[in-house]
Formats: structure tokens, C-alpha cells, sequence
């Protein structure tokens, strides 16, 4: 008889064993399978059983959240919803979330590992933590001057410091009000079908996620490339470039819309913006010389993220002599966003030093304890520092005497370029109307922001010039903001 009982004793002790490596097997292992899997509902009920950390602006909540009495209980809230739309996002029961909200979802959401007391015991215990809050480097004047400036106008707008990276302003027009996505119910899904149809494109992010052909404003780019290659020296030496210019390889002659073109000096080049200097230049650098460059300056980087990943601005980098002539005054297959135009201007203005962009300061705990904090840190060297003193020179001879004079600030050394990108079938659509910017106040050390302006439906001719009509004092009061 006791036979059989230890025989069943044992039986039953390795169906004990059995039941617990399953159990390890569901709660340990298959864990995130199963927090992964769409029927699951106790995830999102959990996310929204509890207010979602903040998003600040200088110290103060742009975000906050609602009781809904729901099952999905708390609802988003924002603060002047459209001005900071390209910085939050979206956080949506039914449509889930984007920049910002994406990007720090966990801390926001209190899922991330670093708000635990017991990080380890949590990982066991699956507990979720109050939402942390992240602090981003927006300067609320500038995003206002940005959003301000641009009003009806499509467009964007975004700046940095050029000696930190942080992002000061970062504007998309048209915008839209991330309120209305909050929660659930038939206002929310009518909501994202009005948002998402038609050709205006409210939710892109134009500053972080659309790119553009940079026109003139590239020019920054190629005379960094002449310098630094020694195609070019003396800024005040002859070129001689003829006006027109003949494409290599080609009968096609380039032309300008500006007067004094032919054989220019690099000075005069750049503050009237001759097409057919730099495009000579481009040629004399190369196709190598010149993707080099641009990339030093952060073109052709699919990875950057700030921590929002933005879209990846674009150097051709199998040309024809032609074709890298086209690139070299941002057109042909080049494209930028406006965020990478402003690391462009802000290099010039950190001597050379291209610093990675980004738009969370810190983030904090519930109890406002530091859980971590950005440190600056040098991307890449875009430029010899020589290099970068001779554009900033020739930077600042375009507000002072060139196409950029409306950007000029009173007490504040100031650089710019202006740009006209065309476009189209023919180039029949409307051109962009660019500018990017720097300025220091007087006496300062470093300067204060770089600036980078696109407006899409500028009412203005194929001239360079207005870059510096409609986007110009944009850029202008955006400094003026971060300046103050």
C-alpha cells in the first residue's frame, strides 16, 4: 500500500513542479508577450487609472489630465494645445500618442523602471508608479514669437543654442489642438478624421518631420566646403565665374537673379546669393568633398532623435558634376528639415562645432526628484574653426548689407541667409521662402539661438530676395524673444 502512495506522492509532485515552471513560464517569460498582445486590456486600463506626468515649459505644466469617470479614467489636458502641439503631441485612448508623449510614454505613464523605489521588486510585481514629469529646454517666448510669426501661414519654424543643442522653439502652422483627441466617444474619431483628411496637414510636424529643398541657404554649406577644401580663400578675391554658368557636361547655362554675379567675389556671392558661384564651387569641391561636409553638418543622419526621431535630411551622394553644381545651391535631390537648417546656422555660430540637438531637459519623479538630465554633447565638427569665423563674417554682411537687412537687431550682432526654394513640375509651384539665422546680444560670450524659418506659401517672386521678405522677420522675432 505505501507504494502506491509514494507513487502517487510523486506523481503529484512533479505535477507541483510542472504547474510552477509553467507559471514562471506565463509571469516571467511569456510576460511581455501577453502585456503585448492587443486583447489584452489590463495594460490599458492600468495606463489610464492613475494622471500621466507632465510635460513643462519653463518650469511650468503644459499638460494635465482630467477625470473622466471612464473605464480609460483620466483623459489628456493641454494647456494652449495648438501653440505646443509640435512639442507634446498627442495622447490618445484611441489613437495612442506621438513626439513627446511618444517618446517619454514610459516616464510619463509611471512604467519606467527608474521611477521605482525597487526597480527589480517592480519588474516582479508589474506595479505601476505615478507618472513622472519631463522638463523640455523650450524657451516660451520663442515658441510663442514662432507661432505668433508664422500665424496663417504653412510653414515652420525651429531654434536651437548653439553652444548646448538645446531646442528653443520648435513651430509647425497650420497646428491643431491635441485636446481633441483626448478620450473616447464619436468628437474624438471626428476629430481624426477632419485632421487627417485634406491636403492642410495639421498633425505633421513640419519643423521635425517634413523636409524641404533648401534653396540658397545651402550656400552655407558649400562656402564651408570651399574654405575648409581650399577651393576658395580670400573672400574678397575675384572668383571668376562667368554669368551665366554652363553646367559641366551640359548646354544647360545657370543663371542669377541677382546683378554683379559674374566673376564675384565670394563676399558679394553670398550676400546677393549668385547661383553660379557656388555652383561652381560645388564642382571644384566634388561629390565626395561636398557630401562630407553636409554630413558634418548632420545631412544623411537617419538616426538623430531629440528624442523624437526627425526625419532624415538628404545629400545626394552618387551624382554627376551637374547634378552635385544643382546640389550645391540646395537643389536637385537635396532636402532639409528646418531643424537640421538651424544646426546648419548654429554651427556657423559655435565656431564650427555642430552640437546634437535636443528638447527634454530632465526628467523628474512625481516628488520632483531628478531621474535624469541631458548633458550636451558635440555631434559632429562640421567645419575648422578658421571656417567658421570667415562665415560668420559673411553671415552677418548679409543683414547688414545683403538680402537679410529685416532680421537686423538693434544691440545684437546678427547672421543670416536667405533662400528661395523652388519646386513643382517645372519649378511652377510656389517657392519656400527660407532664412536661418544666428544672433549675440553685444557683448556677450556665446550666442544666444540660431533660427531656421520656411514658410510654404510665401507670396513672394523666384528672387532670393524673399527669404528675406516673408521669412526674415520671423527669424527676427524669435531671436529677439530668446535674446530678451
Amino acid at each position: 500500500m505505501n507504494r502506491y502512495i509514494r507513487r502517487a506522492s510523486v506523481f503529484c509532485l512533479v505535477l507541483l513542479v510542472a504547474l510552477l515552471l509553467n507559471a514562471a513560464r506565463v509571469q516571467v517569460f511569456k510576460a511581455d508577450d501577453y502585456d503585448r498582445n492587443p486583447a489584452n486590456r489590463r495594460n490599458v486600463l492600468a495606463r489610464y487609472s492613475q494622471p500621466r506626468g507632465d510635460i513643462l515649459v519653463g518650469g511650468r505644466p503644459v499638460t494635465g489630465s482630467r477625470d473622466s469617470g471612464g473605464q480609460l479614467r483620466y483623459e489628456r489636458t493641454y494647456a494652449e494645445g495648438p501653440l505646443y502641439a509640435p512639442v507634446t503631441g498627442y495622447a490618445s485612448q484611441i489613437y495612442g500618442t506621438s513626439l513627446l508623449e511618444n517618446a517619454e510614454d514610459d516616464m510619463l505613464s509611471g512604467t519606467d523602471p527608474r521611477l521605482a523605489p525597487v526597480p527589480l521588486w517592480t519588474d516582479i510585481t508589474r506595479e505601476q508608479q505615478p507618472g513622472g514629469d519631463v522638463h523640455t529646454t523650450i524657451d516660451a517666448a520663442a515658441q510663442r514669437a514662432a507661432f505668433a510669426g508664422l500665424g496663417a501661414k504653412k510653414g515652420a519654424v525651429a531654434a536651437v543654442e548653439p553652444r548646448t543643442g538645446k531646442i528653443l522653439a520648435l513651430a509647425s502652422t497650420p497646428s491643431y489642438d491635441p485636446n481633441d483627441l483626448a478620450g473616447t466617444g464619436k468628437p474624438v474619431t471626428a476629430a481624426w478624421s477632419r485632421l487627417t483628411s485634406g491636403d492642410a496637414q495639421p498633425m505633421l510636424n513640419r519643423a521635425l518631420k517634413q523636409t524641404y529643398p533648401p534653396g540658397s541657404t545651402f550656400k552655407v554649406v558649400t562656402a564651408a566646403a570651399a574654405l575648409d577644401h581650399h577651393k576658395a580663400g580670400d573672400l574678397d578675391a575675384s572668383t571668376g565665374v562667368p554669368s551665366p554658368y554652363t553646367l559641366p557636361g551640359t548646354s544647360t547655362r545657370l543663371t542669377n537673379e541677382a546683378g554683379g554675379c559674374a566673376n564675384a567675389s565670394l563676399r558679394h556671392a553670398f550676400e546677393v546669393s549668385c547661383n553660379t558661384v557656388f555652383a561652381s564651387l560645388g564642382v571644384a569641391v566634388g561629390l565626395d568633398g561636398m557630401a562630407g561636409t553636409a554630413e558634418n553638418f548632420g545631412f544623411n543622419d537617419k538616426d538623430l532623435k531629440v528624442p523624437s526621431p526627425a526625419a532624415r535630411s538628404n545629400f545626394d551622394t552618387d551624382m554627376n558634376a551637374a547634378q552635385v553644381a544643382l546640389s550645391a545651391i540646395g537643389q536637385y535631390d537635396t532636402t532639409a528639415t528646418p531643424l537640421q537648417m538651424a544646426m546648419v546656422a548654429a554651427a556657423v555660430a559655435n565656431d564650427g562645432e555642430v552640437r546634437t540637438p535636443y528638447l527634454v531637459d530632465k526628467v523628474t519623479d512625481a516628488d520632483g526628484a531628478a531621474v535624469a538630465t541631458t548633458r550636451p554633447r558635440t555631434l559632429h565638427r562640421a567645419m575648422s574653426r578658421g571656417t567658421a569665423r570667415h562665415l560668420q563674417e559673411l553671415m552677418t554682411g548679409v543683414v547688414t548689407r545683403g538680402t537679410g537687412t529685416n532680421a537686423a537687431i538693434d544691440g545684437a550682432t546678427v547672421g543670416g541667409k536667405t533662400g528661395t526654394a523652388q519646386h513643382g513640375v517645372h519649378n511652377e509651384g510656389t517657392p519656400y521662402a527660407w532664412f536661418i539665422s544666428w544672433a549675440k546680444r553685444d557683448g556677450a560670450r556665446d550666442p544666444a539661438v540660431a533660427v531656421a524659418v520656411v514658410v510654404e506659401d510665401a507670396a513672394a517672386d523666384r528672387a532670393d530676395i524673399s527669404g528675406g521678405g516673408s521669412a526674415a522677420p520671423i527669424a527676427r522675432a524669435v531671436m529677439q524673444a530668446a535674446l530678451r
